[in-house]
């Protein structure tokens, strides 16, 4: 890897320059062929991912104006039944048709790459959705108890008095785990403190600063060992050898440790200096910029944290690390230690040190229980849908099954049955499974098993009403432009497009598939099924869901498994919902066009798609199918 051409002592490249390269229908409803097969449990192991590459060096955005996308609802609910939804794929309202006069003294860090969402909406629209303005914290954040561990160093034998042995740290998480504590990521940190929504009853975040090689060499096989997840800042002028430091992370160990839901990595500036309120303007917006600006650059996946060096800032700081896009920022004090929801903003995040571990075992809550009538917005860090398509094989001993993850999930309803790769054809997909469950009793048709909705037609058509009720319960899939629910379907709510868009706002694209292979990040245990014909089978099956890092996830068994033993499979492989699609003869799975099934499944009307970022303009409904395609036609 290059170096970067700064240093801690010398000349500093141009800041310009730098910062200028910133299943079919029967077995839905209970009747299915059995297909034998067999199933060992084991390690997982991944093979290479295919048709990866680095993201773009675009910064994310803390505030997207579409998450408000109910602000263009309003009207669905006077047509109860089959109506066109071309309106749900409409562009929200631009920055400028919804901007309205803000009050005096208006708060700091609106960053200009964050948006300013108490300008665009006003105080009384945010608090509908149930989202604090950023940076403020929810108020119902303040009463919680979350404690931010900070660590440093994991090596033997330790050299400074905040080093740590791998034996002492494998005690501490011991004591995490063994007192009941629940580690979390800083994407669920986020939230809590944006919505004020409770966390598991005693959370804690685990955090290292400055990339020791110890992180890579005992903290990360200990992490996997007890399956806990931290978060790791890291400065790249260390990273390159252009700041001294007595051990350093490779990239390579980086690169290594991103891919793994349990880490997140983090930015701790470039070069660590000892306090960022004494820099110039220049050098302190080199220092954030281009920490985040490198480390996506090396790693593939966005950086939305950061770390002040020795805790330092003020308020030109805190404005800096806004209008550089990160999400959120962490802090420490030396005294008078406080809570997560004690910070004075998500700029400000606060951090106890690794030794007040013992104190806070006790201390740790999740907050109370959010009140009923207060909507909670989904925080926008939960969800990915900007890092590029690539396809994983995964191999559980004698089982094994594809994965295909990243991009913008998308529905196509075709006009009757085809092979996959024919419904892909002429389309931006770069990857798609078969997708709900289609009627049998009409040969050569779509018709579906309960309601659709799919960007392809824009249009609702709901399901049948005598058959409609014997789906509740089952998961509907309700997809939007930067979030997706997966929420029980209920007849008398969801066979009508209002019932959708009450559910989930700005709805693009809906579904009823045959049950949860994995919920709210627990595998689903047999008596999840129900009267569900064959879940106990040993058979092909498809599946979609979303990953523990947000990013949508289609795939299938190329062995034959039962339906508990495949979300225990996805459950490991890092899943954190996945619902079971159309399975046995019906089981497909395609990427950039070519079948990665050793066999020609039956032919299917409906799938579950992947747009890459590349060829998502940002609109709503991101789906192209060109002409040629006439597997759409209408």
């Amino acid at each position: 890897m290059g170096k970067s051409a700064k240093k801690i002592s010398g000349t500093k490249p141009s800041k310009a320059r730098a910062l200028l390269t910133m299943g079919s229908a029967a077995f839905l409803l209970g009747a299915a062929v059995s297909l034998v097969g067999a199933l060992s449990t084991g390690a997982i192991t991944m093979g290479d991912v295919v048709g990866a590459a680095p993201s773009s060096a675009d910064q994310p955005q803390a505030l997207d104006t579409q998450l408000f996308a109910l602000i263009d609802a309003p009207g669905v609910d006077a047509f109860p039944t089959a109506v066109s939804s071309e309106r749900l794929c409409r562009r929200p309202l631009g920055l400028d048709e919804m901007r309205i006069s803000s009050p005096k003294g208006e708060k700091l860090f609106q960053g200009v790459n964050l948006g300013s969402a108490s300008q665009t909406l006003g105080t009384q629209a945010i608090a509908q959705l149930g989202a604090a303005p950023w940076p403020s914290l929810h108020p119902q954040a303040a009463e919680a108890r979350v404690p931010v561990l900070m660590y440093h160093d994991v090596l033997e034998p330790p050299e400074v008095f905040f080093d740590l042995t791998p034996a002492d740290f494998e005690a501490h998480l011991q004591t995490i785990l063994d007192n009941g504590l629940t580690p979390i990521s800083p994407d669920q940190l986020v939230q809590h403190l944006r919505t004020g929504a409770p966390l598991p009853e005693k959370p804690v975040l685990i955090t290292f600063d400055d990339g020791y090689v110890g992180h890579y060499e005992h903290v990360y096989p200990l992490l996997q060992k007890y399956q806990v997840p931290a978060t790791f800042f890291v400065f790249p002028g260390k990273v390159d050898g252009d700041v001294a430091g007595r051990s350093t992370l490779t990239w390579e160990q980086i690169k290594t440790m991103a891919t793994d839901p349990l880490v997140t990595i983090a930015s701790h500036s470039v070069t660590h200096p000892a306090d960022l309120r004494t820099l110039s303007d220049d050098d302190l917006v080199y220092e954030v910029v281009e920490s985040k600006r490198r480390l996506e650059s090396e790693l593939g996946v966005p950086i939305r944290y950061f770390s002040y060096p020795t805790g330092h800032y003020d308020e030109r700081v805190a404005q800096a690390v806004a209008d550089a896009g990160y999400l959120a920022a962490f802090t420490m004090r030396e005294q008078n230690e406080q809570f997560a929801g004690a910070s004075e903003s998500l700029l400000a995040i606060e951090r106890f040190g690794q030794s007040s571990l013992a104190a806070l075992v006790d201390q740790a809550w999740g907050g109370p229980p959010t009140p009923s009538v207060a909507p909670v917005a989904v925080a926008d860090s939960e969800f990915n849908f900007n890092t590029p398509v690539a396809v994983q094989k995964v191999d559980w001993e004698n089982q094994s099954f594809s994965l295909i993850t990243g991009g913008q999930p998308v529905t196509i309803h075709a006009n009757s049955r085809y092979q996959l790769p024919d419904i892909m054809a002429g389309t931006n997909l770069a990857g798609a499974v078969d997708g709900g469950f289609f009627s049998l009793e009409y040969l050569d048709s779509n018709v579906m098993i309960g309601p659709v909705l799919s960007q392809s037609t824009r249009q609702f058509i709901p399901g049948y009403g005598g058959e409609t009720p014997r789906l509740n319960g089952r998961p509907l899939v309700l997809i939007a432009p930067h979030q997706v629910l997966f929420v029980p379907f209920e007849a008398n709510r969801h066979n009508a497009l209002a019932g959708l868009v009450r559910e989930l706002p700005g709805v693009t694209d809906a579904f009823v598939a045959a049950a949860w292979l994995v919920k709210d990040g627990l595998p689903q245990p047999a008596s999840s099924f129900g009267s569900l014909f064959d879940y106990d089978a040993r058979r092909h099956r498809a599946f979609w869901g979303i990953n523990t890092a947000g990013q949508a996830v289609v795939g299938v068994t190329h062995t034959m498994v039962d339906s508990v033993k495949l979300g225990e499979m996805l459950h490991q492989s890092g899943l954190r919902d996945a619902v079971m699609l159309d399975s046995g003869a019906s089981t497909s799975l395609a990427y950039q066009g070519d079948s990665l099934v050793g066999y020609i499944p039956r032919p299917v009307p409906h799938i579950v798609g992947l747009v890459p970022p590349e060829t998502n303009d940002g609109s709503p409904c991101p789906l192209v199918v060109e002409e040629q395609n006439t597997t759409t036609e209408r």
